[in-house]
């Protein structure tokens, strides 16, 4: 007889406990993710936006996704997206993620995901820094927005092992770029700079991250990147087509990133195919792709579905395997059919 599975509830805390203590966990599922992908084992459909007329800057995201091999485990991330909410100090992501049972496909839990979503994020853009770089660990950092993402990914850079000589900042709201230098300074002794234009703090930066809310593209001077850096596009619209075109292209997935116009995805259209892709991280991983240290190498994830499922569930297994995870009795009140 199959049995109702239990239904848990896993906090932020619980989340970001877990996190914290399992980072190189994280990383290796992240990896292991990645790789279970390529290889065919896993469903990572499109993901769906729910968009507003009046208020284009806002979405909310449903990624469904599920991930094989020895995981088996499918779910749903239901994320939003408000910029404004930073106005009011309040995050400008938030998000749950759903997980399912394999056998009967109930869900089994409901867990706090805005930080596994950032963990995901961040965790897979040092894999790819490293991949990237001729000269990895190493070298001036510039972060181009200033938020939630940019301190996650600075924190991954660290727990794998990068040191910088300086940390070049940029941000529209130049007050949030200064709170972020004196975080960088207080709390890591970093030598961190807020620069006055874009110019100034990615032209002499060996690694570049984006990770902003932009719409459209407004990096425009392929001059500025002749320096050859390692480029973490992680908000996938900061780059424009010619500076695309002029730089050594990687993706997470091809067909995943190459759509909502994405600066990617505005090169295809704009040549009319995809031979500016040089290949995904995966192929890089296995040498399949080989970096040239003479072009701007430019990491565009569009994010998969695939990576929150490797996160939570293994957040799920440690939160229960702890007792924080909380068990919803009766959450199915109706399961059998007679």
């Amino acid at each position: 007889m199959v049995a109702l599975p239990e239904f848990y509830v896993v906090s932020g805390a619980t989340v970001k406990d877990v996190i914290d203590d399992c980072p190189s966990e994280i990383f290796s599922a992240i990896e292991k993710a990645y790789r279970l992908h390529a290889a065919g084992e896993s469903i990572n459909p499109d993901s769906y936006f729910l968009r507003f007329p009046e208020k284009p800057r806002d979405r909310i995201i449903a990624l469904p996704a599920r991930l094989g091999g020895d995981v088996q485990r499918s779910g749903l991330k239901w994320i939003a997206s408000f910029p404004e909410n930073t106005a009011a100090n309040l995050a400008r992501a938030s998000a749950v993620q759903i997980l399912n049972d394999p056998g009967t496909g109930y869900p089994v839990a409901c867990m706090e995901a805005s930080l596994i979503s950032a963990t995901r994020t961040a965790a897979s853009a040092a894999l790819g820094a490293e991949a990237l770089s001729p000269s990895p660990l190493t070298g001036t950092l510039c972060i181009v927005g200033t938020g939630v993402i940019a301190r996650a990914t600075f924190d991954w850079l660290k727990f794998r092992g990068w040191s910088f000589d300086r940390i070049n900042l940029f941000d529209l709201k130049r007050a949030e770029a200064e709170r972020f230098a004196q975080w960088l300074r207080s709390n890591h002794d970093e030598r961190a700079e807020v620069e006055r234009s874009l110019g100034a703090a990615i032209s002499n930066a060996s690694l570049i991250v984006f990770t902003t809310t932009a719409l459209e593209p407004y990096l425009d001077d392929p001059d500025l990147c002749s320096h050859a850096p390692t480029i973490l596009h992680l908000s996938l619209r900061d780059i424009a087509v010619n500076v695309i075109l002029e730089g050594q292209n990687f993706v997470d997935d091809i067909d995943h990133c190459l759509k909502q116009r994405t600066s990617v995805h505005l090169a295809e259209m704009e040549t009319g195919n995809r031979d500016f892709i040089a290949g995904t991280l995966i192929d890089v991983l296995d040498k399949k792709c080989v970096i040239d240290p003479k072009r701007p190498r430019i990491f565009s994830p569009f994010g998969l579905g695939v990576l929150d499922i490797a996160i939570a569930d293994l957040v799920l297994d440690q939160a229960i395997a702890r007792e924080e995870a909380t068990v919803i009795p009766d959450f199915f009140s109706n399961s059998l059919r007679w």
